[in-house]
């Protein structure tokens, strides 16, 4: 490309795939003048380690900046490629103000339920050790500086096939789920390439709502070591284990492989979280049950307290 391009556009393929696909998103989302990147990882190496997939991306993105310094850049990944954009923007915050808009599209940031599934101790067997991890913190990190939208898609009350819908957002975020999308038709589908262009007409940084408790305690499960997003589907199996007074419960269940299950009802009877521990985290879940009992006691007391103040009582 001679002249400078108007931004450069990276799209980043995920697990078991090449770049074929999400080449035909970027061309649809690109200018005559953009300068699209969309390395190809190869397939088979995708299903090995994530360590080198990250240092490739991040070679090519060094050089295209080297290239273009004073271009902005907007950053497209889909499933494990936007994983990989995440690990290369903690490593280079000096990039960040060159960004304009960072898209992930079916990434399992939360970690995807069923790499744990593969590796259920959590030690890092092949590439699933790598998807299984949770980087919540350092998205919502990022989203603080650079205009983040999420986009999901789901197929089954809970899921796009693949990745679970809780597993893909976090706070800070512009957060897109699409009914009736799955995993595979995220990378190039017509609605994608929509919400996309609307984002970019308008890309906001997301001020973080005040948290209630509800929001709260989904962070506070969240941070428990192994904590993984669940399917809903296992909602409706699960038995109350704590109810708080202001009408949520939390109800727990064990699949028949031993896997401790966590979710969050709300007042109406409905799913509003649902997380999972693998083995070697079943006791911390315990443990921390107990924390959030007296925790919750205190947080609820401080809510009522506030709420009084409000009412002028």
């Amino acid at each position: 490309m001679s002249k400078t391009p108007d931004f450069i556009l990276f799209a980043q393929h995920g697990w078991a795939d090449t770049h074929h696909a999400i080449a035909t998103l970027a061309t649809a989302l690109a200018t005559p003048q953009t300068h699209v990147i969309t390395p190809n990882l190869g397939w088979l190496k995708t299903w090995l380690r994530i360590e080198p997939l990250i240092e490739y991306v991040e070679t090519i993105a060094a050089d295209a900046i080297i290239n273009y310094p004073n271009t902005p850049i907007r950053i497209i990944g889909h499933s494990m490629g936007g994983l990989i954009w995440l690990e290369v923007l903690n490593r280079h915050p000096e990039w960040w103000h060159k960004i304009e808009a960072l898209v992930l599209v079916g990434s399992p940031v939360g970690g995807a339920d069923l790499a744990r599934m593969f590796d259920p101790w959590g030690i890092g067997i092949g590439i699933a050790g790598a998807l299984g991890i949770n980087r919540r913190q350092i998205a919502q990190l990022i989203a603080k500086t650079i205009p983040t939208l999420v986009i999901a898609g789901d197929i089954d009350g809970g899921s796009d096939g693949t990745i679970t819908v809780g597993t893909t957002n976090f706070t800070g975020a512009k957060f897109v789920c699409l009914p009736g999308l799955s995993h595979i038709a995220l990378k190039n589908h017509p609605n994608v390439i929509e919400i996309i262009h609307e984002f970019w007409a308008n890309p906001l940084i997301i001020t973080a709502p005040v948290s209630d408790f509800t929001a709260l305690l989904i962070e506070r499960l969240q941070s428990i070591p192994g904590m993984m997003d669940a399917h809903w589907r296992d909602f409706t199996r699960a038995k109350p284990y704590m109810l708080f007074n202001n009408g949520l419960t939390l109800r727990t269940w064990t699949h028949p492989l031993q896997v401790e299950h966590i979710f969050i009802a709300n007042h109406e009877e409905q799913c509003v979280y649902g997380g999972f521990v693998g083995w070697s985290h079943i006791t911390t879940l315990r443990e921390a049950l107990e924390e959030i009992r007296e925790w919750a006691v205190d947080q609820l007391l401080k809510q009522e307290a506030a709420n009084q103040i409000l009412r002028g009582n």
